[in-house]
Protein backbone atom coordinates (compact mmCIF):
# COMPACT_ATOMS: atom_id res chain seq x y z
CA UNK A 1 0.00 0.00 0.00
CA UNK A 2 1.33 3.48 -1.03
CA UNK A 3 0.86 6.11 1.06
CA UNK A 4 -0.39 9.33 -0.61
CA UNK A 5 0.89 12.58 0.96
CA UNK A 6 -0.85 16.09 0.39
CA UNK A 7 0.76 19.62 -0.65
CA UNK A 8 -0.37 22.61 1.59
CA UNK A 9 -2.49 23.96 -1.58
CA UNK A 10 -4.28 20.05 -2.10
CA UNK A 11 -4.86 20.21 1.77
CA UNK A 12 -6.10 23.95 2.01
CA UNK A 13 -8.23 23.20 -0.94
CA UNK A 14 -10.29 20.84 0.57
CA UNK A 15 -11.40 23.05 3.22
CA UNK A 16 -14.81 25.41 3.39
CA UNK A 17 -15.20 28.23 4.41
CA UNK A 18 -18.37 30.87 5.37
CA UNK A 19 -17.09 33.86 4.67
CA UNK A 20 -18.47 36.64 6.63
CA UNK A 21 -18.75 39.46 3.73
CA UNK A 22 -20.65 42.52 5.93
CA UNK A 23 -18.04 41.96 9.01
CA UNK A 24 -14.92 40.29 7.99
CA UNK A 25 -12.65 39.40 10.48
CA UNK A 26 -9.40 41.02 9.17
CA UNK A 27 -8.40 44.40 8.16
CA UNK A 28 -5.57 46.31 7.28
CA UNK A 29 -5.81 49.38 9.56
CA UNK A 30 -3.78 51.87 8.14
CA UNK A 31 -2.54 50.90 3.98
CA UNK A 32 0.08 53.77 4.24
CA UNK A 33 1.84 51.77 6.43
CA UNK A 34 1.81 48.83 4.51
CA UNK A 35 2.77 50.94 1.45
CA UNK A 36 5.70 52.41 3.32
CA UNK A 37 6.44 48.68 4.94
CA UNK A 38 9.61 47.70 3.39
CA UNK A 39 9.36 43.78 4.04
CA UNK A 40 5.84 43.21 3.80
CA UNK A 41 5.94 40.46 5.84
CA UNK A 42 2.47 39.59 5.53
CA UNK A 43 2.92 38.71 1.43
CA UNK A 44 5.26 35.65 2.05
CA UNK A 45 4.25 34.53 5.60
CA UNK A 46 0.56 34.17 5.23
CA UNK A 47 -0.07 30.35 4.29
CA UNK A 48 -2.89 31.25 2.67
CA UNK A 49 -1.75 33.47 0.16
CA UNK A 50 -4.72 36.61 1.34
CA UNK A 51 -2.17 39.22 1.14
CA UNK A 52 -0.82 39.84 -2.25
CA UNK A 53 1.63 43.22 -3.28
CA UNK A 54 0.21 45.03 -5.72
CA UNK A 55 2.97 47.76 -6.42
CA UNK A 56 3.41 49.69 -3.07
CA UNK A 57 0.00 47.95 -1.64
CA UNK A 58 -0.91 45.24 0.13
CA UNK A 59 -4.25 43.88 -0.90
CA UNK A 60 -5.93 41.48 1.22
CA UNK A 61 -8.46 38.64 0.55
CA UNK A 62 -10.32 37.31 3.32
CA UNK A 63 -11.85 34.34 1.49
CA UNK A 64 -9.31 32.14 2.00
CA UNK A 65 -7.95 32.62 5.31
CA UNK A 66 -7.34 30.07 7.27
CA UNK A 67 -7.44 32.28 10.87
CA UNK A 68 -3.88 31.51 11.76
CA UNK A 69 -3.22 34.99 12.97
CA UNK A 70 0.29 35.15 11.55
CA UNK A 71 -0.32 37.87 10.06
CA UNK A 72 -0.71 39.78 13.07
CA UNK A 73 2.09 38.66 14.71
CA UNK A 74 4.48 39.18 11.69
CA UNK A 75 3.52 42.88 10.74
CA UNK A 76 6.37 45.08 11.84
CA UNK A 77 3.66 48.27 12.03
CA UNK A 78 0.29 46.37 14.00
CA UNK A 79 -1.36 47.40 11.33
CA UNK A 80 -3.18 44.67 10.66
CA UNK A 81 -6.85 44.01 13.08
CA UNK A 82 -7.66 40.49 13.49
CA UNK A 83 -10.73 39.03 15.31
CA UNK A 84 -12.21 35.71 15.19
CA UNK A 85 -15.09 35.33 12.99
CA UNK A 86 -18.51 35.28 14.46
CA UNK A 87 -20.00 32.32 15.54
CA UNK A 88 -20.28 29.83 12.69
CA UNK A 89 -18.47 31.57 10.50
CA UNK A 90 -14.88 31.12 9.09
CA UNK A 91 -13.02 28.20 7.80
CA UNK A 92 -14.38 24.58 8.13
CA UNK A 93 -11.56 22.53 8.35
CA UNK A 94 -11.62 19.10 6.33
CA UNK A 95 -8.25 17.81 7.16
CA UNK A 96 -6.53 17.53 10.40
Amino acid sequence: MSLKYFTIEERLNANAWDVDVHRPHIRIKDPEKCRKCEKKPCTYMCPAKCYVQQGDYVVLSTEACVECGTCRVVCPHGSIEWNYPRSGMGIWYRFT
